[in-house]
């Protein structure tokens, strides 16, 4: 199991394969059950609006009638148009004129066709919006059920959002889970796949199939309820790639004999992130670009790990050999070993086994490539 997400950035998520910004874009969700909610709430809002002013009309054309055609004051006017759209009649003691009569008439049809025609468009909306959630929680459940080599996020907080939204610009699966209504709200919208739920219940955690996660991470707000949930994956998936958040400073040491793979402060992250920006400005810029899911500053640049398969070309030849820098421009920082060992800035003659991860940067389509050589042959 890879090291997905780095112990000391929590914005870098790596991945098997680079790909470029275009690419992650297209696998992004964008047309999820949520974003299907959130259109049969505007035409149902839309519908509504309408209708307010059909009647809002009827009614001012009913009052302007019967002031002009029997001449009473505007308030009785205004209530004899009432009585003729609510169809108890405005005539009760035989008052109106013979225009009256006739402007009466006309109004009972227009008023009757009207809250018809409302009270269908309602109905028809209600229909509607009922089936579209109905169908968009079982193509959600279903798209959930298919999911593999995923990750899932426990909270859908400021955290939880920005981890989401990474892994999705770099075209990978994930899954949130949430329990709060309105944060769950947002996840709909983004059209992500959501379980409403405790991430410290086995079954939400089975819910969201994570036996078959690739990576899971902690990042609801309480310190206590990320135990809980560490606790609880590491009894479900004693090999799965766990990483959480830590609010106080002693909550590290818990979370970590917890079962965490690693543990992230957002607090002390943003501390270190502000005091290299003062101190080294340039470097630190170059590290947000270079660990960035999007390219920036005119940098089309990204650092990767790339792992060796089983049948890769690469296996048994040297860096040299391979010819990684030469052809592709990628610089090779990095290796690190099945085992647990790192070798920064291999030399030339190293030679690359099954299940080495090469920590590369360079372009993002050549590291793509450089994905290619490395997989199955």
């Amino acid at each position: 199991m890879s090291n997905i997400l780095s112990s000391n950035d929590p914005s870098a998520i790596s991945k098997n394969d680079a790909r470029g910004n275009g690419d992650r874009r297209a696998g992004t969700n964008s047309a999820g059950p949520g974003h299907g909610r959130t259109h049969s709430s505007r035409r149902l809002i839309g519908r509504a609006s309408s209708l307010v002013l059909l009647l809002v009309c009827l009614i001012s054309i009913g009052t302007i009638g019967f002031r002009y055609t029997e001449g009473w004051d505007w308030f009785k006017a205004f209530y004899a148009t009432l009585m003729t759209v609510a169809t108890i009649g405005a005539d009760p003691l035989n008052q109106l004129s013979p225009q009256g009569q006739m402007f009466n008439a006309i109004l009972i049809v227009l008023g009757v066709s009207v809250v018809g025609f409302a009270i269908g468009s309602f109905t028809q909306a209600m229909v509607e919006f009922e089936l579209g959630s109905f169908f968009g929680r079982r193509r959600m459940e279903k798209e959930i059920s298919k999911l593999h080599d995923h990750f899932i996020v426990c909270g859908a907080g400021r955290v939880g959002r920005r981890i989401s939204t990474e892994i999705m610009e770099r075209g990978l699966p994930v899954v949130m889970i949430e329990k709060d209504q309105s944060r769950a709200q947002w996840v709909r919208d983004h059209g992500i796949p959501l379980i409403v739920g405790d991430g410290s219940s086995e079954a939400t955690l089975r819910e969201a199939h994570i036996g078959q996660a690739r990576g899971l991470a902690s990042a609801v707000t309480s310190d206590a309820q990320n135990v809980y949930i560490v606790l609880t994956a590491r009894g479900l998936a004693p090999d799965l790639f766990i990483i959480a958040r830590a609010s106080e400073e002693d909550a590290d040491s818990k979370l970590m004999r917890a079962g965490a793979s690693a543990v992230i402060s957002p607090y002390n992250y943003a501390g270190e992130s502000m005091a290299r920006m003062m101190t080294r400005p340039h470097v630190q810029s170059f590290l947000d670009s270079a660990l960035s899911s999007f390219s920036q500053g005119g940098l089309n640049l990204q650092m990767e790990e790339v792992r060796v398969e089983p049948g890769s070309h690469l296996v048994g030849a040297s860096l040299a050999e391979s010819a990684i820098g030469a052809k592709l421009g990628v610089i090779v920082m990095a290796i690190r070993k099945p085992q647990g060992g790192v070798q920064f800035n291999p030399g030339s003659d190293h030679v690359i086994s099954v299940g080495d991860y090469l920590i590369a940067m360079g372009d993002i389509e050549k590291l793509r490539q450089l994905e290619t050589l490395a997989g199955p042959g």
